[in-house]
């Protein structure tokens, strides 16, 4: 058993397909079919079910590349030790960050980052909090940017900054010279929520429950209404369709113009962002960089939590 075949299955789990695998590995498929064969051989178990277009994993073959992966972080672990002089922040970093924050936060995150670390710069990758664990689990990326509740073994979590909700009317709505708004106000009210599979959706949902307890009445437009992004909502809203729940940093300069934001009463819905890595990841000060360059940001409208985010 070899460090390069176990770098070939963790390739084929993450492809799932052999000569996209090959191709990641700057190998031909011949040569990594080979030796996947061998490595099976050598276990005496089935790793991969052949077949079809997309290769799929056997039970087995699951647990196997799991372990596959953290044998590999640690051989890097060892070839770090083993440079007394190496520079953490010299390197790409692999970064996940979700669909609702990463318009908002990235803008103003690069920058702050040049600044800190000019040579380590940002491979992005935008999806939903789902696939970016899993991306994070096969370590296709090193580090997530997600929301509060984010559990996961093997990882861990340190928070970043707090913000609040707000609700975007259009202009001439009845709320529109409101100062406040309380969560159960939205019982009487059309409200546009992002699709099913966004995390802030669900949290806007649990906060205000009001909109929640609709989605279950066949003549809610809540539940008839949906948008891709927050800013298809927001056109959506501008244009007249309903109101919106929306995080405080999607709010941007020129809104005035479109849409009334007004506040909710206290204690407000908001939401915790976290930086997720795992434990194992080695380049601690990689991470550590990254979460003062979030802190240094000058994001509006949020509570940085500098004090609990430290890295032990």
């Amino acid at each position: 058993m070899t460090l390069t075949e176990l770098r070939y299955i963790v390739a084929v789990a993450r492809e799932r397909h052999f000569g996209r695998a090959a191709q990641s590995c700057f190998v031909s498929q011949p040569t990594l079919s080979i030796a996947i064969k061998k490595l099976e051989d050598e276990l005496g178990v089935t790793l991969f079910e052949r077949g079809g277009q997309e290769v799929a994993v056997t039970e087995i073959g699951e647990r196997i590349i799991e372990q596959s992966q953290r044998v590999l972080e640690e051989a890097e672990l060892v070839k770090r030790l083993a440079g007394e002089h190496q520079n953490e922040l010299a390197g790409p970093l692999k970064l996940g960050v979700i669909f609702t924050i990463s318009p908002y936060l990235l803008p103003r995150l690069i920058p702050a980052l040049r600044i800190l670390a000019p040579d380590m710069p940002l491979i992005l990758e935008e999806n939903y909090t789902a696939r970016l664990a899993e991306m994070l689990k096969r370590g296709e990326v090193d580090a997530i940017i997600v929301a509060d509740p984010f559990e996961e073994p093997g990882t861990e979590a340190y928070p970043l900054y707090d913000e609040k909700f707000v609700v975007a009317t259009p202009k001439g709505h009845e709320w529109e010279k409101r100062k406040l708004v309380r969560p159960e106000e939205l019982r009487d009210q059309s409200v546009l929520l992002l699709a099913q599979g966004n995390c802030f959706r669900d949290q806007v949902l649990q906060a205000c429950n009001e909109v929640s307890n609709r989605q279950h009445q066949s003549g809610s437009l809540a539940s008839m209404v949906q948008g891709s992004s927050l800013n298809t909502i927001r056109h959506m809203v501008a244009s007249g369709m309903g109101i919106t729940v929306l995080p405080q940093t999607s709010v941007a300069p020129g809104d005035e113009n479109l849409l009334s934001v007004i506040p909710f009463a206290e204690p407000a819905p908001q939401r915790r962002v976290l930086l997720v890595t795992r434990r194992q990841f080695f380049r601690k000060k990689a991470i550590q960089t990254l979460q003062q360059a979030v802190f240094r940001s000058g994001l509006g409208g949020v509570t940085m939590l500098e004090d609990e985010a430290a890295l032990a």
